[in-house]
C-alpha cells in the first residue's frame, strides 16, 4: 500500500464514514470551563478574551483558551483546474493577520469533508505560496477531499509575525493560523466544504504545529496524520533545530532551560497533553 493510498484509506474511514466513536468533551486546560463551544462557533475560540495577534503567554494551557478568530476567507484567483478538482489561492484572516494559502476543491456536489495540511520548515526566503507536500494535495483532491494548506504567518503571501524577541514560541503562532484556517472556512460557509468533517495532516515542524491544535482544541479535529513530525517534547526541538537555525535566539536568556525553568518548558509541550487528544491519529 502506498502512502497516498493508506492516507485516503484513513480519512475516508474516519471523515466520510464517521464511524469515530464518540468521546466526551475535554475540559479547558486550567479553568474547569468546558472547551466545546469552539465545535459550534465560526468565528472565536474565547470571545471574553482580548483578541491577540500571538500568544501573550506561551503555554498550551493558556494558547487553549485564547480568543482565536478566523475570518474573511477569499478565493483570490484560480491557480490549476483538473477533471478531479480546480485549486485556488486563498487568503483568510488569523487574528487579524492576512494568511495566504491553497484550497483544493474537488468537481461535484459536495460537500466534501476538509483535510488542513500543515507543512514542515522551509525558508521564508524561497517559500512559494502553498509550498510542501504538492503530491499529497493532489492525491487527496482527487480522493474527494477539500485541502487546505496554509501557508503559516511569514510565509508566501502572508503578514509577517508581529513577534518582537526572537524567542520560540513552540509552533503556537503557527497553530493560530490553522485553527483559524478551520474556523474561516466555517465562517465562509462555501457549499462544497463541509467544515464539520475536519482531518489534518502535519508532516514534520508541521506535526508539532498539529500536535499543538490536537491538545489544545481537539475538539476542532476528526482525524489526523502525523508525518515524520517533530518531537512532542518542545525543549527537544528547540535544541535540535532552533538554537542551530537562529544564532541571535533570546529563548534561554528570557525563558530559561528546561533544567532551570521546567515548569515553562513543560506547560508548552504538547507531550504533557497528550491525554486530551481525542482524535485517532495515524502516525508514520
Amino acid at each position: 500500500m502506498t502512502l497516498q493510498h493508506l492516507l485516503s484509506v484513513f480519512f475516508i474511514s474516519l471523515l466520510v464514514t464517521g464511524c469515530t466513536s464518540a468521546v466526551p468533551q475535554k475540559e479547558a486546560h486550567g479553568t474547569g470551563n468546558s472547551s466545546a463551544s469552539l465545535a459550534s462557533s465560526t468565528s472565536s475560540v474565547s470571545s471574553a478574551r482580548a483578541l491577540e495577534s500571538l500568544p501573550s503567554e506561551l503555554s498550551i494551557p493558556y494558547f487553549s483558551q485564547m480568543n482565536l478568530t478566523g475570518t474573511g476567507l477569499t478565493l483570490t484567483k484560480v491557480l490549476r483546474r483538473t477533471d478531479e478538482y480546480v485549486q485556488h489561492e486563498i487568503r483568510y484572516l488569523s487574528n487579524g493577520l492576512a494568511i495566504s494559502g491553497i484550497l483544493n476543491i474537488p468537481t461535484g456536489d459536495g460537500p466534501f469533508p476538509l483535510v488542513i495540511f500543515n507543512h514542515g520548515h522551509i525558508s521564508p526566503s524561497i517559500y512559494t505560496v502553498g509550498r510542501g507536500l504538492r503530491r499529497e494535495q493532489d492525491y487527496l483532491a482527487k480522493a474527494g477531499f477539500a485541502v487546505l494548506h496554509t501557508d503559516y504567518r511569514g510565509h508566501g503571501e502572508s503578514d509577517e509575525s508581529p513577534m518582537v524577541e526572537k524567542t520560540y514560541d513552540g509552533n503556537l503562532e503557527y497553530a493560530m493560523d490553522s485553527i483559524n484556517a478551520i474556523l474561516a472556512i466555517r465562517a465562509a460557509n462555501l457549499a462544497r466544504v463541509d467544515a464539520s468533517r475536519v482531518g489534518m495532516l502535519g508532516h514534520s515542524l508541521g506535526g508539532g504545529v498539529t500536535l499543538a491544535v490536537l491538545t489544545s482544541h481537539p475538539e476542532l479535529v476528526t482525524a489526523a496524520v502525523l508525518y515524520a513530525p517533530v518531537n512532542a517534547d518542545v525543549w527537544e526541538n528547540f535544541s535540535r533545530w532552533r538554537k542551530e537555525r537562529e544564532k541571535d535566539d533570546r529563548t534561554e536568556e528570557l525563558s530559561g532551560t528546561r533544567e532551570s525553568n521546567p515548569d515553562f518548558w513543560s506547560q508548552l509541550s504538547p507531550q504533557t497533553f497528550l491525554g486530551d487528544i481525542t482524535a485517532p491519529i495515524l502516525l508514520f
